[in-house]
C-alpha cells in the first residue's frame, strides 16, 4: 500500500502552551485509520492542522501529501488543497451548515469554486450526492434548509458536500457522536461503501472505541498530546500494549444498581405515573385549507409507565421516537393528554406558582450537552445556588453557599467544604466537560428533588468520563433513593443504569419491561434492531 500521507514530528502550540508534542504516523492510499483518545489528548486539533484550521495556534513539522508538504503550502495554494484533495466532515452539522443557505447551495458552492461547475450541473451534480449518501428523495431534500432535515439526514449532507471534489483523504471528526445507533450504523456503513467506491483514504477521529474496532484498519492512541501506541485494530484491541490504551478499553459502563428484588418490602407508591399521555403540535397543512385550520402532528400517543423511587426507567428509540417529548412531558414543559402524575399531583391540575413550583422542586433535569447548558455568564455559585434562591428565598445567602459548596462535594468535584469554596468564583468554560456535568447535576440535587430527568447525560462524554458520570449517578440513587427517567439512544448506558425500559417508536411504546427481559430477549423486530445495532 502505497503511503498517501506522512507526517513527521507534528507539534501544535497555543502560545506557550504545547498541545501536540512530536508525534509522527502515516495513512496509507485507501486506508481506514483512527485516533482515538479523551477530550484534549489531541485529536482533533492534530487533524484540523494538517489543513491548518486552527486559530492562533503555531504549527511544526511536516504533513507530507504525496510528498507536497501541507504544513508549508502557501495559503492560496492550501486552499486548493481543502475541499478538493482533503475534505472534512465535523462533529456537529448543524453548526458546521450555514443555517441561511439550502443544503444544495452549500454544496454546489464547493462544486461552482473547486469544479468549475455551471449553477445548473453543479445543481444536478448536488442531487446525485444526496442521492449517492442515501438520502430519501434527493431532488426535494436538495432545496431543505439545514433544520429542516433530521440529525442523521444533515449528516449525510455533510458528507455529501465533502465528497463533491472526490477527496483522496477524509477526516472525520466525531461523524456520529450525536447519532442514534442505527443512524449511527447507517453513516459508518455509508463512510466504509464511499470510501471503496471512491478509494479514498479516512482518518476517523472517535472517542468510540467500539465504532472504531468495526470500522478502522489502524488506530491512534493519543494522551495529552502524545502517540502512545499505534497499530492494527487486531493489536491494540486484543494485545494494548500502553497501560492508556489497556485504561481506555476497560472504561466501559458497569451496572452497579440496587435490582428491584434486592429491595425489601411492598412495592411504595410511583413518583412518576403516566397513563394514555399524548402529547400533540399544531402543523401547517398545505393548499388553501390551512388558511383556515392547522394540522396535529402526534409527538407521543398512549404512554404508560410508572417510575418507583429508586428506580430507573430507561426510554430508547430513535430520533423523532417521541422520548424527549415524554421528558419535557414529566417535566411539566409541554402540554399532554391523558393522566401524569408527579407525586399523585397532575400537571394538568397544578394552578399557582407557588403549587407549581413546589411540584417542580421534586423533579429536576440534567441535559444532554452541559456545556450549552450552563449559563457562560454566571459563576459556579450563581448556577448551583440559583434553584435555592426560586424554591428557598428565604435561606440566608451564606447558608445557601453552603449548601451549594456541599452539593459540589457531593457530586465529586472537592473532597471538602473548603475545597468547593475555590470552585465557587469559577465559570463553566474554566472545567473540563467530565466537571462541567457534575455541575449540572449539583444545580438539580441541590434542592433535594425525588426525580431526575436525564436527557442522553453522557453522549457528549469519553467513555472513561462517562463511566464516571455513571458512576456517580448510581452512587446518589443508592444513597438518596432517587428515581431516574433516563433518556438515552446507548444500550450501554441502559445495561449499566435501568430497571425498566420503554422502546419508543413514532411516539407509541412498542416494547416495555424489565431490562433484562427488553434487552436480552427483544420481542418486537425494532428493538431487535437496536439492540442488533448496538452492537455491530
Amino acid at each position: 500500500m502505497s503511503v498517501l500521507l506522512d507526517v513527521r514530528g507534528l507539534t501544535v502550540r497555543f502560545g506557550a502552551r504545547e498541545v501536540v508534542r512530536d508525534i509522527s504516523f502515516s495513512i496509507g492510499a485507501g486506508e481506514k485509520v483512527a485516533v482515538v483518545g479523551e477530550s484534549g489528548s489531541g485529536k482533533s486539533v492534530s487533524a484540523m492542522s494538517l489543513l491548518r484550521l486552527v486559530p492562533d495556534a503555531r504549527v511544526s513539522g511536516q504533513a507530507l501529501l504525496d510528498g507536497k508538504d501541507l504544513l508549508a503550502l502557501p495559503e492560496r495554494e492550501l486552499r486548493g488543497v481543502r475541499g478538493g484533495e482533503v475534505a472534512v466532515v465535523f462533529q456537529e452539522p448543524m453548526t458546521a451548515l450555514n443555517p441561511l443557505y439550502t443544503v444544495g447551495n452549500q454544496i454546489t458552492e464547493v462544486l461552482e469554486l473547486k469544479q468549475g461547475l455551471g449553477k445548473a450541473q453543479a445543481w444536478q451534480a448536488a442531487i446525485e450526492l444526496l442521492a449517492a449518501t442515501g438520502i430519501q428523495e434527493p431532488q426535494r431534500r436538495v432545496s431543505a434548509y439545514p433544520h429542516q432535515l433530521s440529525g442523521g439526514q444533515r449528516q449525510r449532507a455533510m458528507i455529501a458536500m465533502a465528497l463533491a471534489c472526490k477527496p483522496r483523504l477524509l477526516l472525520a471528526d466525531e461523524p456520529t457522536t450525536a447519532l442514534d445507533v442505527t443512524v449511527r450504523g447507517q453513516i459508518l456503513r455509508l463512510l466504509e461503501d464511499l470510501q471503496r467506491e471512491y478509494g479514498m483514504a479516512v482518518m476517523l477521529i472517535s472517542h468510540d472505541l467500539h465504532m472504531v474496532r468495526g470500522f478502522a484498519d489502524r488506530v491512534l492512541v493519543m494522551q495529552d498530546g502524545v502517540l502512545v501506541e499505534e497499530g492494527s485494530v487486531e493489536e491494540v484491541f486484543t494485545s494494548p500494549r500502553h497501560e492508556y490504551t489497556r485504561h481506555l478499553l476497560s472504561s466501559r459502563p458497569e451496572r452497579n444498581v440496587v435490582e428491584a428484588n434486592e429491595s425489601a418490602g411492598a412495592q411504595p407508591e410511583p413518583v412518576v405515573k403516566g397513563r394514555g399521555v399524548g402529547v400533540s403540535y399544531p402543523v401547517p397543512i398545505p393548499g388553501f385549507k390551512g388558511w383556515f385550520r392547522k394540522g396535529s402532528f402526534e409527538a407521543l400517543q398512549g404512554v404508560d409507565f410508572a417510575l418507583q423511587p429508586g428506580q430507573t426507567i430507561g426510554v430508547v428509540g430513535e430520533s423523532g421516537s417521541g422520548k424527549s417529548t415524554l421528558a419535557l412531558s414529566a417535566l411539566g414543559l409541554v402540554r399532554h393528554s391523558g393522566d401524569l402524575t408527579v407525586g399523585g399531583t397532575d400537571w394538568a391540575a397544578v394552578h399557582g406558582r407557588n403549587e407549581e413550583r413546589q411540584l417542580r422542586q421534586r423533579v429536576q433535569v440534567v441535559f444532554q450537552d452541559p456545556f450549552s447548558s450552563l449559563s457562560p455568564r454566571l459563576s459556579i455559585a450563581e448556577i448551583v445556588g440559583e434553584g435555592l434562591s426560586i424554591h428557598h428565598p428565604s435561606v440566608p445567602t451564606s447558608e445557601r453557599m453552603a449548601r451549594v459548596a456541599q452539593a459540589l462535594v457531593d457530586v465529586g468535584l472537592a473532597e471538602t467544604v473548603d475545597d468547593a469554596d475555590h470552585l465557587l468564583s469559577r465559570y463553566p468554560h474554566e472545567f473540563s466537560g467530565g466537571q462541567r456535568q457534575r455541575i449540572a447535576i449539583a444545580r438539580a440535587l441541590v434542592v433535594e428533588p425525588e426525580i431526575l430527568v436525564l436527557d442522553e447525560p453522557t453522549s457528549a462524554l469519553d467513555v472513561t468520563v462517562q463511566r464516571q458520570v455513571l458512576s456517580l449517578l448510581q452512587q446518589l440513587q443508592r444513597d438518596r433513593g432517587l428515581a431516574y427517567l433516563l433518556i438515552t439512544h446507548d444500550m450501554d448506558v441502559i445495561r449499566a443504569m435501568a430497571h425498566e425500559v420503554l422502546v419508543l417508536k413514532d411516539g407509541r411504546v412498542v416494547e416495555a419491561g424489565q431490562w433484562q427481559q427488553v434487552l436480552q430477549s427483544p420481542q418486537q423486530a425494532y428493538t431487535q434492531e437496536l439492540v442488533r445495532a448496538s452492537m455491530d
